[in-house]
C-alpha cells in the first residue's frame, strides 16, 4: 500500500465512524422532538456510506491487479 491509500483508508474509517456516531445520536434523541435530529440521520448516513466507499476503493484499488484492455480477449 502506498502512502495515499493508507491515507485515504484512514480518512474513510474516521468518516465511517463520525457517520456512525451522528446515526446513533441521531437515533437515541428521537426523531419527532427537533428537526436537528433528522438533520443527524440524514448527515450521518451520507458520511458513513462516504466512508465506507472511501475505504473500500482504496483497499480494492491496492488488492486488484492491473487491467490492460489492449490485450484483445473478451471480458
Amino acid at each position: 500500500m502506498t502512502a495515499a491509500n493508507i491515507l485515504f483508508v484512514v480518512v474513510g474509517a474516521i468518516a465511517l465512524l463520525v457517520g456512525l456516531g451522528m446515526v446513533v445520536t441521531g437515533i437515541r434523541a428521537g426523531v419527532d422532538q427537533r428537526p436537528r435530529n433528522n438533520i443527524l440521520l440524514i448527515a450521518g448516513m451520507m458520511l458513513l456510506a462516504f466512508g465506507l466507499i472511501l475505504g473500500g476503493f482504496a483497499i480494492a484499488y491496492t488488492t486488484a491487479g492491473p487491467l490492460d484492455l489492449n490485450a484483445g480477449t473478451a471480458l
